[in-house]
């Protein structure tokens, strides 16, 4: 079974890709963790600035330092 690389409240950045808008390089916050999808862990992510959450895969997202969220 797969285990969970992030913990709910961590920030972290949704990788951009194919059908990826810039927009979604921003920082996203973790709200909930769900079962594994492919052998790959699926989070809950929400950005403030959206008025829903996203659903992903690990594999999707990167770990950023803290000072990538300082202002």
């Amino acid at each position: 079974m797969a285990l969970h690389k992030f913990s709910i409240g961590q920030t972290v950045r949704l990788k951009g890709g194919f059908g990826l808008s810039s927009k979604t390089a921003e920082l996203y916050q973790v709200t909930g963790t769900l079962p594994p999808k492919d052998n790959s862990p699926q989070y809950r992510i929400r950005n403030d600035e959206e008025r829903h959450e996203r659903v992903t895969t690990e594999d999707s997202l990167e770990e950023i330092d803290a000072a990538d969220t300082a202002d």
